[in-house]
């Protein structure tokens, strides 16, 4: 149990100051004239992607360990996906009279998520 609790806190710490750092870096960079959530988006597709290219890669992997998949999947890749921040950011977008970015925030999220699973479920396999 302990060893599940290191790898959870390991990988969750390492996942939202990864979010963290990518969502100021792309909001500092090109999102700051914008009242759209560029570093978030950019966060939950990338990490729909890693999520379906690595579990398709480590899903045959016999040394691929409880622990290890704690930490990526629940750990890093829960805290560096970020649709609790997602569902905030959209609401603001309404709050503040921007319906259609709103609606583009939820529309490409849900599309670009969903491409880039399968994108990374695909890389898996070739690999």
């Amino acid at each position: 149990m302990l060893k599940a609790i290191a790898s959870l806190m390991l990988g969750g710490s390492l996942g939202a100051l990864s979010r963290w750092g990518l969502h100021y870096w792309i909001d500092a960079k090109w999102g700051s004239q914008s009242p759209f959530p560029w570093g978030i988006l950019l966060c939950n597709v990338l990490g729909c992607f890693l999520f379906g290219w690595l579990f398709t890669w480590f899903e045959d992997q016999e040394w691929f360990s409880n622990a290890l998949q704690l930490a990526i999947f629940t750990g890093f890749l829960g805290s560096f996906t970020t649709f609790s921040t997602f569902g905030w950011n959209t609401l603001e977008l309404i709050r503040f009279g921007h319906l259609g970015l709103a609606l583009a925030n939820v529309g490409v999220s849900v599309i670009a998520g969903l491409i880039a699973v399968w994108a990374g479920m695909s890389l898996g396999r070739a690999l």
